[in-house]
C-alpha cells in the first residue's frame, strides 16, 4: 500500500537530509523570535525555547521510531501472504501419490525460491517505503483516532501553506513599496496607499501572490526532491544572511552602541513567546518526506540530534545580539526589517535589500514541501486496498485540492497574526506532541508474530532514546497542559480587550 500511494523519491545523502530538515525547521519562526525573546525577557526566553527545543526532538524520534515500526508491519504481512500463496502453489503442484505415498511432501513439493527466501536475513525495520503520517495513523490508530488526526493534520498543513502564501507576497511588497532610505522606520502604511502609481500596496500584494503561485505552485505536482539544487541554494543563503544579522549585531555591541536593555523575565511575554518556539520548531508532520529518501540511515538519530543543537544555537544567538543591539520598543515582529530601514546599522542598499528578501527565500523553499506533504496524505486518506487512482484523479486533482484552498486564502486576507494564532497553538500542539506520542505509544505494541520468532530482526533498530513510557505520557500531559495554557490566555486577552 505504501509503495503504490506515494512515492519515496530519488534517494540522497546525510548531509542533504540536513539540509533539508534545516530549511524545514527554520522558517518565519526564527525572524519573529527577536522581539518575542525582548518581551518575555532573556532568562525566561532560554530556558523556554530549549526546553521546548528538547521536546521537539523527543517527539522526532517517536516519529521515526514508528516509521520503522510502519515499515516492519508492512513486511511482515507481507511475508505472510506470500508464505500462504507458496503453500497453496505448493499443495496445487504436489499429486496425491506424493502425499501418501512419501508423506512428506510440503518439503519437497515447496518452491526452492521459497525456501531460500524465508531463510534469508532482512532488517524488517529498515525505513525504505515511505508512509506518511497518515497512513502511520491509520495502521495503529482506531477509527476515530484516524479522523481526528485527519482533521489535525489538515488544519496545520492547510494553515501553514495559507500562511506562508501570505507573507512572502508580504515580504515582497514591502520591499517594493516601502521606503528602503533609511527614513522608514516609524512610518505605518495601509492596504489603500499608493505603491507604483495608481497600483495600491493592495494590489501590488496581490501581483505578487500571483507570481507566487504561478511559480511554486508546479512543485506541488512533482516530489519534495525536485527541489534538491534550489534547498542546496537557499540553505547557503540562509547562513549568509543569518550571519550577516549577527555579525552586524555583535559589532554595534561591541561599539557599546548597543540600544538593547531586556529584562531577565516578564510574565506577560510568555504566551507570545511560546506560540513562536513551538511554531519554529515543527518538522514532525514532513519527517516521512525527509527521512525516507535518504540512502544511509545507520546515523539518522545523530543527524536529528546535529539538526537540533545547530538551530537551537542560531536561534539563540540571533536573539540574544537582536535584544541587545536595538532598542527592545523598536523590534519588529520580522526581524529582518530592523536593518531594511537602519542605515546606522547597514549603510550598503544592496545588502538591505538582500535581508529584506530573505523571508521570501527562507519560506518558498518550504512551500513545496509542505504541499506535497499534505498532498500525500490526501491521496492516503482516500485510498483502498487494492485500488489504484486514474491518471488525472492523481497527478491534477490531489495537488489542485492541495494548492487551490490556501491561495484562495491568502487572496482574501493576509492577516498573519491570526493564521499563526490559530494553525500553531491548536492544530500544532497536536501534530508536534499529541500525534507523535500515541504513534510511537502505539507501534510499540508487539506483533505476535515477530515475537514469536525471537530473531533480531524483531527488534526495531530506529527506537527512540526516550523509550521508557514515561516520555510518551509526559509529552501528552505537556501537551494538554499547552491547549489549557493558549485557551486561558486567549480567553483573557478577549476579556482585557
Amino acid at each position: 500500500m505504501a509503495g503504490g500511494i506515494t512515492e519515496t523519491g530519488e534517494p540522497y545523502s546525510q548531509f542533504v537530509g540536513l539540509v533539508y530538515m534545516f530549511n524545514l525547521i527554520v522558517g518565519t519562526g526564527a525572524l519573529t523570535m527577536p522581539r518575542a525573546f525582548a518581551t518575555a525577557g532573556w532568562v525566561v526566553s532560554l530556558s523556554l525555547i530549549s526546553f521546548l527545543g528538547f521536546m521537539s526532538y523527543m517527539t522526532t524520534t517517536f516519529v521515526i521510531e514508528a516509521m520503522a515500526a510502519a515499515n516492519a508491519q508492512l513486511r511482515w504481512k507481507r511475508r505472510e501472504q506470500e508464505e500462504v500463496d507458496d503453500h497453496s502453489d505448493s499443495t496445487s503442484e504436489c499429486s496425491d501419490d506424493d502425499i501418501t505415498v512419501r508423506g512428506r511432501a510440503e518439503p519437497e513439493c515447496r518452491p526452492i525460491l521459497s525456501v531460500q527466501r524465508s531463510g534469508a536475513h532482512v532488517d524488517h525495520f529498515e525505513i525504505v517505503e515511505r508512509v506518511e503520517m497518515g497512513q502511520m495513523a491509520s495502521m495503529f490508530f482506531n477509527k476515530v483516532g484516524v479522523n481526528m488526526f485527519y482533521i489535525c493534520i489538515i488544519v496545520y498543513l492547510y494553515g501553514d501553506l495559507a500562511i506562508y502564501a501570505a507573507a512572502v507576497p508580504i515580504s515582497l511588497m514591502e520591499v517594493a513599496c516601502g521606503n528602503h532610505s533609511c527614513s522608514a522606520g516609524g512610518v505605518k502604511y495601509n492596504d489603500t496607499d499608493p505603491c507604483w502609481g495608481a497600483v495600491s500596496r493592495n494590489d501590488a500584494y496581490r501581483v505578487f501572490l500571483s507570481v507566487f503561485t504561478l511559480l511554486l505552485g508546479p512543485f506541488t505536482f512533482f516530489n519534495a526532491q525536485k527541489t534538491k539544487y534550489l534547498q542546496i541554494l537557499t540553505s547557503l543563503m540562509r547562513w549568509i544572511a543569518f550571519t550577516m544579522m549577527i555579525i552586524l549585531a555583535l559589532i554595534r555591541i561591541s561599539k557599546g552602541r548597543g540600544d538593547g536593555h531586556p529584562p531577565a523575565a516578564s510574565l506577560s511575554g510568555v504566551p507570545n513567546l511560546f506560540g513562536v518556539c513551538v511554531y519554529s520548531f515543527m518538522c514532525q508532520h514532513s519527517l516521512p518526506s525527509l527521512v525516507t529518501p535518504i540512502s544511509d540511515k545507520r546515523r539518522v538519530g545523530t543527524l536529528v540530534a546535529v539538526d537540533y543543537v545547530l538551530i537551537l544555537c542560531f536561534y539563540a544567538l540571533l536573539s540574544f545580539t537582536a535584544i541587545f543591539c536595538f532598542d527592545n520598543r523598536l523590534l519588529h515582529d520580522m526581524y529582518t526589517l530592523n536593518f531594511t530601514d537602519n542605515c546606522d546599522v547597514l549603510d550598503v542598499p544592496a545588502l538591505r535589500y538582500f535581508l529584506g528578501l530573505f523571508p521570501v527565500f527562507t519560506i518558498s523553499t518550504n512551500f513545496p514541501i509542505i504541499a506535497v506533504t499534505l498532498r500525500n496524505n490526501w491521496k492516503t486518506l482516500f485510498h483502498r486496498d487494492g485500488g489504484t487512482y486514474p491518471w488525472v484523479v492523481d497527478r491534477v486533482v490531489f495537488p489542485l485540492i492541495t494548492l487551490v484552498p490556501p491561495v484562495l486564502v491568502a487572496f482574501g486576507t493576509h492577516n498573519l497574526e491570526s493564521l499563526v494564532g490559530v494553525t500553531g497553538a491548536y492544530a500544532g500542539t497536536g501534530i508536534q506532541y499529541i500525534i507523535p506520542a500515541l504513534l510511537v505509544h502505539l507501534s510499540r505494541r508487539p506483533v505476535p508474530e515477530a515475537a514469536a520468532t525471537g530473531r533480531r530482526d524483531a527488534v526495531n533498530k530506529h527506537r527512540s532514546p526516550f523509550r521508557h513510557a514515561f516520555w510518551v505520557w509526559f509529552v501528552v500531559a505537556w501537551a494538554a497542559f499547552c491547549l489549557v495554557f493558549v485557551t486561558a490566555n486567549i480567553i483573557l486577552t478577549d476579556t482585557k480587550t
